[in-house]
């Protein structure tokens, strides 16, 4: 094993001892929430919801943890439970803070509004790292500095093209950030090598230089490491403009440095594009799905079940929320989908409502999933503008 290899697994190993520390003692964590101009009290806002009709298997239920979150997006927490929250539309980065530990958010704080696009967060070593467009940003001792808070450019090379653009981030067990790139269309085949792939680079490197990890990926807004394979799992949003019922959106295994997961030429692992299909290789070339997931379903946020409250057929499961359909004629999506990796990837739905499928309705779209300290899951809606919690009780 080289010195390289030695690293990452010292990381790996590092970074697996942090993530058992948010779930140690299995209960929320009261958090001082200190005064500031750009501190909110949101402990009586309300939501327009309707959750009578959101359904859960058995034991489960769902509550608005924040409301007046506009355009709630991606989700990042630190180790107490102070949630980070980016958005797309807003151009703000917002913490949550739940100050006397009861299951409801009391406090909002803006960190950042004026940024372009700013929907991913990532969480390591006291410091907020937000991803833009073409830019990522580092918020230092964000937890000792959420009433007055600071961001420097730790990196500003990523194209700046707006289709795709926006991005979801998280730090892998490598201690590296990993950074999507989508494609800069519905369907082409860029020349450049950073688009329609995954990418990391090393926030703390002198000269940061991404490095792609993964190719063919039309657009992915969600992806996690397995616990113990520490593999790279990862949402994918297919073309747009072949009918309501191809291609399948996909959930995807990374399992080699490199592979290459078919965009443009092959979709869903076997359907060949009009435009692009004879192109290239076979479709054999490429790395399939590990789950399709369904044309059109638009999968964002995914994390796999570490904690302690759900029972424990759902450890090391998938909850992957599910933002639903524009460009079809009947709606699909809008939902909270479980991908069961210990059961041949199974996939069933979790929590269903937001679409009223006889008329067509819709209140609410899931963007993204966090699990609290006490293993509980919270579900970011940026058409609600809000933050459920979803907990079990047996």
């Amino acid at each position: 094993m080289n010195r390289n290899h030695v690293l990452q697994a010292i990381l790996a190993l590092s970074m697996f001892a942090v993530s058992c520390t948010f779930n140690k003692n299995g209960e929320l964590h009261k958090i001082k929430a200190v005064e500031g101009t750009n501190r909110v009290d949101i402990s009586e806002a309300k939501a327009e919801v309707y959750l009578g009709s959101v359904k859960l298997p058995e034991h489960f239920e769902i509550e608005v943890w924040a409301a007046d979150v506009p355009n709630a997006r991606s989700l990042a927490r630190s180790e107490d439970g102070i949630v980070f929250v980016g958005n797309r539309g807003k151009g703000k980065v917002y913490a949550i803070i739940d100050e006397d530990a009861d299951g409801k958010a009391d406090y909002r704080y803006t960190l950042a509004e004026g940024l372009r696009q700013p929907n991913g967060v990532a969480y390591k070593d006291g410091d907020l790292y937000v991803a833009e467009i073409s830019r990522i940003l580092r918020f230092p001792d964000i937890k000792n500095r959420l009433a007055d808070p600071h961001y420097e450019v730790v990196f500003d090379g990523y194209p700046e093209e707006g289709h795709h653009g926006h991005k979801f981030i998280a730090f892998g067990p490598d201690g590296y950030l990993y950074v999507p790139v989508g494609a800069p269309c519905n369907i082409c085949d860029p020349e450049e090598e950073i688009f329609a792939a995954i990418n990391r680079i090393d926030v703390n490197a002198k000269e940061i230089k991404p490095e792609v990890v993964a190719h063919g990926i039309r657009n992915t807004v969600g992806f996690d490491w397995h616990p113990d394979t520490k593999r790279l799992w990862f949402t994918d949003n297919n073309r747009d403009m072949m009918g309501d019922d191809i291609p399948s959106c996909e959930l995807n295994e990374l399992t080699e440095t490199g592979q290459h997961f078919g965009y443009p030429y092959w979709h869903a692992g076997d359907v060949k594009d009009p435009e692009f299909g004879d192109k290239d290789r076979e479709a054999s070339a490429y790395r399939k799905p590990a789950v399709n997931l369904g044309a059109h379903v638009a999968p964002l946020g995914m994390r796999f079940y570490n904690g302690d409250m759900f029972p424990d057929i759902y450890k090391k499961s998938i909850f992957i929320a599910e933002h639903g359909s524009w460009n079809r004629t009947r709606k699909v999506g809008y939902k909270v989908s479980l991908v069961e990796p210990e059961k041949n990837n199974s996939l069933s739905v979790f929590a269903e409502g937001w679409l009223d499928q006889e008329s067509q309705q819709i209140w609410g779209r899931p963007v993204d999933v966090q699990e609290l300290p006490d293993g509980s899951l919270l579900v970011s809606d940026d058409f609600a503008d809000c933050i459920y919690r979803i907990t079990y009780e047996d």
